[in-house]
């Protein structure tokens, strides 16, 4: 990044930019926001409270041209293995191609399509003859995230045949047995979710909801009617006792952290339909044509990340907050943390030097009013300047007069917040004084429905990737995640072996207590 052009016209800007008060934007121009947003239908960014002028608006945009910022954009959609590292292309816009859908994609479309009809019309039995009533998704990672946040988003519009879900991730197994002891073995189905499907978290998890279901049932084959696959792998999925028409498929060529746009998303399509889950995947696919087409100055998802790139590279901000104003996306920071931090959360450029700038925030969030009674404290006047992002509807959800009250309510406190991090106040002691200068973007939708909420995801992955082009980065891989994992299991054998040899101190010590503990009781 630090070779081209408008890097040190950037850096002289970044300076002065430190020197300035952002409210002194406003006061110099009072219609900042016309000049300082962008939209598409269904979508408003308003990013004015971003402590940036023209200029340095210009030079940014200047900056993603000198990175071929358009070049990039046509190799992530024409299939081009951007992924170099893995040697694969990184695909999950073409999941969303409603208009020309590659072949495969189509056929487990349907596929899905006959679970989904199976379950909402009772005739997916388990081994009693009993119709499922309950679902329970078992998965890490991007096969846990993607759909717990989007389900839990929608659960208010879902269709009236959908079952109930259940998601299940945590490794301990107290997660899995608190939901069982809810269920009925007779009426549950699980949904085994890995792209390997030899992730040891997500098998072992399986495991013991076949053996709860095993308990009850006489057959194998009755015993797998309560089983549902979602992998990459047909052979792991075949060995593992899935029934064929159980087994739905994706591709190498989507990482997991843009899964559940693939198959992976059954549970989404199980809560609202699959024309609902259509009208998911269309609100992505009119974001990537925005995306694609849009000229830079003009374009959400470019503006967002190079914004980013701003604040992080020449401001010198090192965390993100994700505030929506919606109860309903109480899960979407996490989702967020794993899509920016897995993505940009690396230290080598594409040809493997060592990076000598920032390239990722360290990202967090809350939904806003917890948020303001938790760390806006820091946000307001604490040392750390932070960048965030508020997500707002202008639809209410609900027509009564106390829905239209507690919406208003909802806004006035989202725009109070963004308003008061901006301007700040001097206090009459300096226990009292609210700095401000704390940047944000609104990113106002229209409602939260299956389509927007598709829209806003997008967005956010396409924002992830102009960063990334920028800082020269692969944001598709994730080795960073695998040396845990191996590490796991060298561990796992010692545990099992009682053996702590060729470990270090901490950990020798760590497994000994354990023991020790163990023993005693």
């Amino acid at each position: 990044m630090k070779q081209l052009p408008s890097y040190s016209k950037l850096e002289e800007l970044g300076l002065q930019a430190k020197k300035r008060h952002l409210a002194s934007l406003f006061n110099d121009d009072t219609d900042r926001f016309t000049e300082f947003s962008a939209k598409l239908p269904g979508l408003v960014l308003d990013y004015s409270k971003q402590n940036v002028t023209q200029e340095e608006r210009k030079t940014l945009l200047n900056l993603a041209e000198e990175a071929n910022l358009s070049e990039w954009i046509n190799k992530l959609f024409s299939g081009e293995k951007v992924n170099h590292t893995e040697d694969r292309a990184a695909g999950h816009t073409a999941l969303r191609d409603l208009k020309n859908p590659k072949p495969e994609v189509k056929n487990e479309w349907s596929k899905m399509e006959a679970l989904v009809d199976r379950i909402h019309t009772k005739q997916l039995r388990g081994f009693s003859g009993k119709a499922i009533t309950d679902v329970v998704n078992i998965g890490v990672g991007g096969s846990d995230l993607g759909p717990l946040m989007v389900t839990h988003a929608l659960k208010g519009v879902r269709t009236p045949h959908a079952p109930e879900l259940h998601f299940v991730s945590t490794l301990d197994g107290k997660q899995l047995q608190r939901v069982l002891k809810t269920l009925s073995a007779e009426t549950t189905l699980f949904i085994v979710a890995s792209k390997s499907f030899t992730t040891i978290d997500t098998l072992s998890l399986a495991k013991t909801a076949k053996e709860w279901i095993e308990a009850y049932s006489t057959t194998e084959s009755g015993t797998m009617q309560h089983f549902i696959g979602v992998s990459t792998n047909a052979p792991m999925m075949k060995e593992w006792g899935l029934l064929p028409e159980h087994q739905l498929l994706f591709w190498d060529w989507v990482g997991g952290r843009f899964s559940l746009w693939s198959t992976i998303g059954l549970t989404i399509a199980l809560q609202q339909g699959m024309q609902g889950y259509m009208a998911f995947l269309q609100g992505a696919n009119e974001m990537d044509e925005h995306f694609r087409n849009v000229p830079f100055e003009d374009n959400v998802a470019v503006l967002l990340g190079l914004i980013s790139v701003w604040n992080i590279n020449f401001l010198n901000l090192a965390g993100q907050a994700i505030l929506p104003y919606d109860s309903r996306l109480k899960y979407l920071a996490s989702y967020l943390e794993q899509l920016v931090m897995e993505s940009n959360g690396k230290h080598v450029t594409r040809s493997g030097e060592k990076v000598d700038y920032r390239t990722c925030p360290i990202l967090w969030g809350e939904v806003g009013p917890n948020a303001q009674h938790a760390f806006y404290q820091l946000m307001h006047q604490g040392t750390e300047r932070v960048m965030a992002d508020f997500i707002l509807y202008a639809q209410a959800h609900g027509n009564t007069e106390r829905h239209t009250f507690h919406h208003n309510l909802n806004i006035a406190n989202c725009l109070a917040q963004s308003r008061a991090l901006m301007v700040g106040q001097k206090g009459e002691n300096p226990h009292k004084d609210y700095p401000g200068g704390q940047v944000s973007n609104t990113l106002l939708f229209d409602k939260l429905d299956a389509k927007h909420l598709g829209m806003m995801i997008a967005l956010y992955e396409h924002s992830v990737f102009v960063q990334s082009v920028i800082w020269d980065i692969n944001p598709f891989d994730q080795w960073g995640v695998e040396l845990g994992k191996k590490i796991a299991m060298e561990i796992l054998e010692k545990i099992e072996s009682k053996d702590t040899s060729n470990l270090d101190s901490s950990t020798q010590g760590i497994l000994e207590t354990i023991w020790n503990t163990q023993n005693e009781n």
